[in-house]
């Protein structure tokens, strides 16, 4: 039997996981389970997998939680402390499912510990790059890539060397928007721009693949997993979603990881690495889905990549402070206070108007996150 920790445990990358692990209860066993204020759901599954430790990170769902597990044997606690604690708890594999910064602290925590991460939390790598990379090659942890794209640049590199790859391509389906003009860009709303249609996702992802922003930021994630130099790495448009990345070596071999628009395969993949597990996914149809294309990124209509990569080729705190800003931008943009085409803007202004020292440590980073939040919502009241 193997442990796991799911940090995130009631978000849609959690809830994926879980049902990998009811495929096969006697394979696993689970030792926490987080969630951020869904006290009940959270209870419900930490009773189901009988759990060692439950946490819910808003301290004010603590009771809900309490009273929920009254009774169980299950220990319960909340707030960022507890969330920490609780990751730096030894399990075979932690899953880091935790969306935004909130996330950076338990990641670093089971680093710390040289645990096996698997992770979905873009901001370790987005934000905090190379202070996380440093990290985990001090305490010899070990990084899977959930992320679908990562997930399948991991799997073309098995039995490869870096110094042979010409070309990683990371593949973007383009979102709901792909084909929209400019004029019918600035006028999307938060509904239009959350329909994707290929992966069933939250709304903030959701907007990020319309805008393009979610793929600037794998990019960045990218450069830190995979060190073969920002020059080799490329975006093409891949509207199936059928094909999540490519790897071309110098021979001029290219190799592409396909598989269905289900999270379920690439968890799967890092739960059973080194080696693979069934899935409940259907199999993947060739025939039937017929037709594979590609088409060269919009940066005229969609400039979220072009930013992420002079942010990533600036370095030091700038890819936290891009993210920071396409946060708060998205969250205006959901709220109906800023057209779609504007979250691209604000990103760009804060970046032009905020250029901190590079971050040495976490602390650091997670300054200069609120920072640049606090800059990007002061720039959105001034217009």
């Amino acid at each position: 039997m193997r442990s796991i920790s799911i940090f995130g445990a009631t978000g849609s990358v959690g809830t994926s996981t879980l049902d990998l692990v009811r495929q096969d209860r006697s394979a696993w066993g689970v030792k926490v389970l987080t969630a951020n204020r869904n006290a009940g759901a959270l209870a419900a599954l930490a009773r189901e997998f009988n759990v060692q430790d439950a946490v819910v990170a808003d301290e004010n769902c603590l009771p809900e939680l309490r009273d929920a597990l009254a009774g169980s044997g299950i220990a319960v606690s909340g707030g960022r402390a507890a969330l920490c604690e609780a990751a730096a708890i030894t399990a075979d594999v932690t899953v880091a499912a935790i969306v935004g910064c909130a996330g950076l602290e338990p990641v670093m925590a089971a680093i710390e510990q040289g645990n096996t991460i698997a992770l979905a939390n873009k901001e370790a790598l987005v934000s905090a790059g190379e202070v996380m990379t440093a990290a985990v090659k001090n305490h010899g942890a070990t990084l899977l890539p959930v992320d679908s794209e990562h997930n399948a640049i991991f799997q073309c590199l098995q039995g490869g060397r870096t110094e042979d790859v010409r070309w990683i391509t990371l593949t973007a389906s383009g979102g709901p928007l792909r084909t929209w003009s400019q004029e019918r860009l600035a006028a999307a709303t938060p509904a239009q721009a959350v329909a994707h249609p290929n992966w069933d996702m939250g709304a903030k992802i959701s907007v990020d693949s319309a805008t393009m922003f979610n793929k600037g930021l794998e990019l960045i994630e990218a450069h830190h997993l995979f060190p073969v130099g920002l020059d080799k790495l490329r975006i093409v448009v891949h509207p199936q979603s059928v094909i999540h990345s490519m790897v071309e070596y110098r021979d001029g071999s290219t190799l592409a990881q396909l598989g269905p628009s289900d999270m379920k395969v690439p968890i799967a993949s890092c739960l059973a690495w080194p080696g693979r597990m069934d899935t409940p996914c259907e199999p993947l149809d060739l025939a039937g889905i017929g037709t594979l294309t590609f088409e060269t990124p919009d940066e005229d209509r969609f400039p979220a990549t072009r930013l992420a990569r002079e942010a990533a080729l600036a370095g030091g705190a700038a890819p936290a402070v891009l993210n920071a800003a396409n946060e708060v931008a998205v969250a205006a943009f959901l709220d109906g206070k800023i057209q779609f085409t504007q979250i691209a803007v604000v990103v760009a202004n804060t970046l032009a108007n905020y250029a901190p020292p590079p971050p040495a440590t976490l602390a650091d980073v997670m300054a200069i996150d609120t920072d640049a939040r606090a800059r990007a919502s002061a720039m959105l009241e001034s217009n």
